[in-house]
């Protein structure tokens, strides 16, 4: 595969990676690329591996699943070569993250994982980010490794009601008198 269209692949990565506020997982930046058929996977993963190698982008893994983001050296890089992507592609590349920008902030924005307590039970830390910025966070004590898995498994389904029935409790408290 020639040497230019591999640096297209990591100038549409990076490209679609600074368009966004928060990170994208593998399968976010792959539905893309892949849907499109501007290549195939193995030959995504070589571009991604060869831009964390270096240092245009960083990731970041919980739960099995890796975020990726632009570093400064990446947007640099960017600035300097984004006159390489045609503005079709950038036309698409932004059509997709406008059509999506719900379905691929909510995904990367709720977060949960788990790790094992000094007292050997669980601690289960549970968070919506919108941005930089902190919605809700949560850490919940469970007594075993299954009930952290099920409750990491169900946050996203559940973190909407769950930040909504805490606001409409906190804000319609009667007060004390």
């Amino acid at each position: 595969m020639p040497v230019e269209v591999l640096t297209l692949y990591k100038l549409m990565i990076l490209y679609m990676l600074n368009k966004v506020n928060f990170p994208l997982t593998n399968a976010q930046i792959s539905n893309f690329i892949l849907g499109k058929e501007y290549t195939n996977y193995f030959t995504l993963q070589k571009v991604l591996s060869e831009l964390l190698d270096i240092a245009l982008i960083s990731t970041k893994t919980i739960r099995h699943t890796t975020y990726y983001q632009i570093t400064s050296q990446g947007e640099e890089t960017l600035h300097f070569f984004e006159n390489k992507i045609s503005d079709l592609i950038k036309d698409e590349i932004v059509a997709y993250l406008m059509e999506n920008k719900y379905e691929l902030r909510n995904e990367v924005g709720t977060i949960a994982d788990y790790y094992k307590s000094l007292n050997k039970d669980y601690i289960v830390h549970c968070q919506v980010k919108e941005g930089s910025s902190t919605l809700i966070e949560l850490n919940i004590s469970v007594p075993t490794e299954e009930y952290a898995e099920r409750m990491c498994s169900n946050w996203r389904k559940g973190s909407q009601d769950i930040y909504a029935y805490i606001m409409n409790v906190l804000n319609n408290r009667p007060k004390i008198e």
